[in-house]
């Protein structure tokens, strides 16, 4: 079997981490295609060395751009790798644009569309996420989802076939790199943390960080909380954040994006997270620790039903509250699988018929 893997943010290399490895394990062929959405060293090269994720076998190089330019020039790299390569599957990940545009790709070439982590929707269509997420699982021949919400969601849609409950790739990747970060990294002494009394801060999303008067509101709250809270920054924003942050109390420290051993330490010890960020999201669920979402909504419904994720909207004055005091939940339930999904998608792949 030959597969094409499409990927080119954080996100993505973590999911594909374990994908291709399983894939690799099981004796099929598989070419990487990293499109380059990401591409500062601390936002892509360090997670294929801290990952050992594969060599990609092509590198589009996209960058930067509007949605529209970034779509578009990963669209014409991805057909012309899909005419060269032909290969029995597409595997796409998540809801980026260079997963819409594998799918789009792979629909005209007339292979087989599999998309990973398929079945959200957070109903907000002003996201550009959301509508790569509504496009990709209409175009997909196979769609991986991580739970019965999203079984739901496209059975709502009228897409009722080729739909598997697999769990979350991300549950494989944070039991195996857990164990590796323990050992290490070495982030919190770093830092100069203590476990459980930092928190961590997480925003990138146009909504929150591309409107100063929003950003200098959401940093004005956090500034009101007693503990440190650590903010590893987005290159993009970084000059805006530091003239901002000028005007709060001086409790929150930048710094560059980490390798995601580092990023699991992090979680995994902060207090409480803030974030506007999905996986973020479910991570911080992962390892038990109470989540803030700076967002309307969130894709990741049971961490709110379940009580360790809150989500903050326009009352932003609940950041400070809740972060001085969050209620901890006393149970919590293992939503999104057992840490096998990868060998479960594989073993599903091999008995498709192409």
């Amino acid at each position: 079997m030959k597969l094409v893997t499409i990927i080119g943010a954080r996100p993505q290399f973590v999911k594909a981490s374990v994908i291709s490895k399983a894939l690799r394990d099981a004796g099929h062929t598989e070419i990487l295609v990293n499109t380059g959405q990401h591409y500062d060293d601390n936002m892509a090269r360090i997670f294929f060395e801290e990952m050992g994720i594969p060599k990609p076998d092509y590198d589009l190089g996209v960058g930067s751009g509007t949605h529209a330019s970034q779509t578009a020039s990963t669209l014409v790299g991805i057909e012309k790798i899909l005419f060269i390569e032909k290969p029995d599957f597409i595997i796409v990940f998540g809801d980026t644009n260079a997963t819409v545009a594998g799918a789009l790709a792979a629909a005209k070439c007339h292979i087989k569309i599999v998309h990973i982590e398929a079945g959200l929707r957070s109903y907000n269509r002003k996201m550009p996420e959301e509508i790569n997420r509504v496009v990709t699982d209409v175009l997909s021949d196979l769609l991986f989802v991580p739970t019965q919400v999203a079984v739901d969601n496209l059975n709502r849609e009228g897409i009722t076939s080729g739909i598997y409950i697999v769990g979350d790739v991300m549950v494989d990747a944070l039991i195996t790199y857990t164990k590796i970060a323990e050992k290490k990294s070495h982030v919190l002494k770093e830092l100069s943390l203590e476990k459980e009394k930092f928190l961590l801060m997480t925003i990138h999303r146009p909504s929150n960080a591309d409107s100063d008067e929003r950003l200098l509101s959401i940093l004005k709250e956090v500034s009101r909380i007693d503990l440190p809270v650590i903010f590893p920054v987005h290159p993009r924003s970084r000059t805006r954040v530091e003239k901002l942050i000028s005007q709060t109390d001086g409790n929150i420290r930048i710094i560059d994006p980490v390798g995601y051993l580092d990023m699991m330490m992090l979680e995994k010890y902060a207090s409480i997270i803030i974030t506007d960020s999905g996986g973020v999201q479910k991570e911080a669920y992962l390892h038990k620790t109470p989540c803030l979402t700076v967002r309307g909504e969130t894709e990741w419904v049971e961490t709110v039903r379940d009580g360790w994720n809150y989500i903050v909207g326009d009352q932003l004055e609940q950041i400070s509250i809740l972060s001085n005091n969050f209620p901890k939940p006393k149970e919590w339930h293992p939503h999104y699988g057992d840490g096998t999904s990868s060998a479960r998608i594989v073993e599903i792949l091999e008995g498709t018929q192409v």
